[in-house]
């Protein structure tokens, strides 16, 4: 397999990237109102849901660590591309950048139509089944990202990767300054010395933050999951969205890394502009 892909191309998809990461600022407000209910009668939440809390609080922990129950199998990654000989990370990794956009494209498809069934078959419990919806959303948003992974060639087997997996979850969940510091780790995430890892990865021994945040942004849910018939509708639309964001963040940082990639690569691997 050749990249075919142009100087120029690969230069203007860079900007596009950018221009979508300047535009993730304008969610500062709306993010900061979904997450007031939450805050408003967090101190009415039931201690099994807080236990339960704890429990993602360790599982992210380890995921990092050891992949844990989280973990996806690259050996799936020719379903991916059913008409191409793809059989292997590398091939992967050789394919046409826009190739790789549109298996990425038909996977969040899938997998927002999923988080759609979930979000409506665990909100009709009302508030007592968000001890199963939180853990359930939050294995299909690493699964998500793990396999947007695959598709653009990276390995989530490498505790690398599974960094760069949680810092995309952070990212969907932080505010405009988290947005703007993990922007900044991710960019230089590729150098081949060790700070920048060494600097997230130092970041991230608080996973209680990480999960706090991504518990405060579930705060719209947890309030309307109060009602049995409204947390349905609500639970399908949340986790309808939350996975839709997941994956969004995920292609964007993924095909930025690639293309990147590929304007630093030798000149032979990337064609001269017409």
């Amino acid at each position: 397999m050749q990249v075919t892909e142009s100087k120029k191309w690969l230069t203007e998809e860079l900007t596009k990237v950018e221009s979508w990461e300047k535009d993730q600022g304008d969610l500062w407000f709306w993010e900061k109102l979904g997450r007031l209910p939450f805050k408003i009668i967090d101190k009415w939440t039931p201690d099994f849901i807080q236990k339960k809390i704890g429990v993602i609080i360790d599982e992210l922990g380890q995921y990092v660590q050891t992949g844990g129950s989280y973990l996806s199998s690259v050996s799936s990654l020719s379903s991916y591309y059913p008409d191409l000989s793809v059989h292997s990370l590398e091939d992967a990794a050789k394919l046409d950048i826009s190739t790789m956009d549109q298996a990425v494209e038909k996977l969040s498809g899938t997998r927002k139509k999923l988080a759609t069934i979930q979000g409506a078959s665990t909100g009709i419990g009302g508030i007592f089944t968000l001890t199963i919806d939180i853990p359930l959303l939050l294995g299909l948003q690493l699964k998500t990202l793990q396999d947007i992974a695959i598709c653009y060639g990276y390995d989530p087997n490498d505790k690398k990767e599974r960094l760069f997996i949680v810092k995309c979850l952070q990212f969907v969940s932080a505010d405009i300054v988290g947005k703007n510091a993990i922007l900044s780790q991710l960019s230089t995430f590729d150098l081949k010395d060790d700070t920048a890892k060494r600097e997230a990865l130092s970041e991230l021994q608080g996973w209680r933050e990480v999960v706090f945040t991504y518990r405060d942004q579930m705060g719209w849910k947890k309030l309307f999951q109060m009602i049995p018939i409204a947390g349905l509708v609500f639970g399908a639309f949340i986790n309808r969205s939350a996975v839709n964001d997941v994956a969004e963040a995920g292609m964007m940082l993924y095909r930025k890394r690639r293309i990147i990639e590929r304007l630093s690569a030798e000149p032979k691997t990337v064609l001269e502009e017409s």
